[in-house]
């Protein structure tokens, strides 16, 4: 191996290592400079830490127990903490491709050549080509190095480390959505929770007008009609309990399986009747660029545009020569006794270059292929930022939405009371027919009835919020990597 040929190996790849890979600079987006929504303003500092710890603004004991045991036991969690030392692994095993490559091995080989041909055949020629049978005693080193000039491997442990980092955003990514959805589920079951008090309140209310309506009609001054509208009614509303209970006994189940649990192990903490988490009163302000990095969702995205960027390069590099070292070191002799001598010793260098010249296609298909797949990452990045300020404007709108409702519906609840009270004394006084009473009694239940589902919609819409903002990983991504 000549001086000149080490020269045209070392520095004529480093001259054309530069035209291999892209280089990868972060996809550009246009974002809007506020919510429709909401007048955004960059958030303060004191509202990212709310955004962080969202749930405890629920000021809500058992749901911040709650949130502690997902945090531990969610399976999905779990998976993704799978999945991300999986990534870290392959990581590893990209990154071994640069370095030399070194095996040990120890041998030994039993042979006795044939009389049959020459030399043996020959009279006289054994005592000069020594014995017949031979035992061949060999250990050392094996090694191998491909010189990465052209960048093949590097770009190869650019995409691994970008698939890790792709990795750890869908683990906090299910954070996120775990955090809302079992503030979600809570939510509702309190307010389904709430409901069945409302209806449970108004059966004893509407008995309450039947027994009136009877005992007016034993006394000769009511009618049967009033009487059987009255039990109507009674069974009409007790009707709904049992949907209602269904929908509790969803919930808990949820959230059960939602902390990694069995789906009935919450059903002595949860059944029994809670009032609904009080709301906070602030929203956190954001800007629509904010996004980009409070969201796990497009932090993972634009990883995976990252590592469909590097996998160009890789698919470049195989257009170039394959430059390598291979060699071997040791000790050979047909006496195990003289493997410690230096005269047994031996030693190979190999340099060596493998250029593709007939591939058929394939490589620059792979080329068209690795291209075609980051175009296809960048447009669901695109995508995914799309859907991510649809689902801040859908929140906003929703919690104001139904803010109104709630604001509208307890001033319904409140005329509608005055409505009952007014109907009932002029039923007693036989100013009004009892009809009047049933109607008004119908009305005042679905009023408060309304109340609690806009309440419950109201608190969910907010959720919604907080996990459309990306709330929830920042703080917690941490503690749930040391469970």
């Amino acid at each position: 191996m000549t001086p000149r040929f080490v020269s045209v190996m070392l520095v004529v790849p480093l001259v054309t290592a530069c035209a291999i890979g892209p280089r990868y600079a972060p996809p550009r987006v246009d974002m809007p400079c506020t919510f429709h929504e909401a007048a955004a303003a960059r958030a303060a500092d004191g509202d990212r830490v709310v955004l962080e710890r969202w749930w405890t603004g629920f000021h809500d004991a058992t749901l911040d127990d709650l949130v502690t045991r997902a945090v531990v036991g969610n399976l999905d969690l779990k998976v993704a903490a799978a999945r991300l030392q999986e990534a870290r692994a392959a990581r590893g095993i990209a990154a071994s491709a640069a370095r030399p490559q070194v095996d040990a091995g120890a041998a030994y080989a039993r042979t006795e050549r044939s009389a049959a041909i020459p030399p043996f055949n020959v009279p006289g020629t054994a005592s000069v080509f020594g014995p017949r049978s031979q035992s061949i005693f060999e250990a050392g080193f094996d090694a191998g190095w491909e010189l990465d000039f052209f960048g093949g491997v590097k770009h190869d442990v650019e995409a691994a480390v970008a698939q890790v980092q792709a990795a750890e955003e869908a683990r906090r990514d299910v954070l996120v959505t775990l955090l809302g959805d079992l503030a979600r589920n809570y939510v509702e079951l309190r307010g389904v929770q709430r409901q069945i008090e409302i209806l449970d309140a108004t059966i004893a209310s509407l008995r309450e007008s039947r027994d009136l309506a009877e005992a007016r009609f034993n006394a000769g001054i009511g009618t049967a009609l009033d009487t059987e509208r009255a039990e109507g009614l009674v069974q009409t509303t007790a009707s709904r309990r049992p949907e209602l209970e269904r929908q509790v006994k969803r919930a808990i189940y949820r959230i059960g399986v939602l902390l990694g649990e069995q789906p009935a192990t919450l059903l002595s903490l949860l059944e029994a009747p809670a009032t609904v988490p009080s709301r906070p009163s602030d929203v956190p302000e954001t800007l629509p660029s904010e996004l980009l990095s409070r969201r796990p969702d497009l932090r993972r995205a634009e990883r995976q545009v990252a590592a469909a960027t590097a996998r160009i390069g890789v698919a470049r590099a195989d257009l170039f020569p394959r430059f390598s070292i291979t060699g071997s070191f040791g000790r050979r002799s047909d006496d195990v006794g003289d493997l410690a001598s230096g005269r047994s010793q031996f030693l190979s260098i190999v340099p060596g270059v493998r250029l593709p010249v007939l591939t058929g296609g394939r490589v620059r298909s792979n080329i068209r292929l690795q291209e075609a797949r980051q175009e296809a990452t960048l447009q669901e990045y695109q995508k995914a930022v799309l859907i991510a300020v649809e689902d801040v404007e859908n929140a906003l709108v929703g919690r104001d939405r139904e803010e109104r409702r709630v604001a509208a519906l307890q001033m319904s609840v409140a005329a509608n009371r005055r409505a009952l009270e007014l109907a009932t004394n002029r039923y007693t006084g036989g100013v009004e027919s009892f009809l009047s009473v049933l109607d008004a009694q119908r009305a005042l239940y679905a009023a408060e009835d309304g109340v609690a589902d806009a309440e419950t919609n109201a608190s969910v819409s907010l959720i919604a919020l907080y996990k459309a903002l990306g709330g929830g990983w920042t703080l917690t991504a941490d503690e749930s990597d040391r469970k």
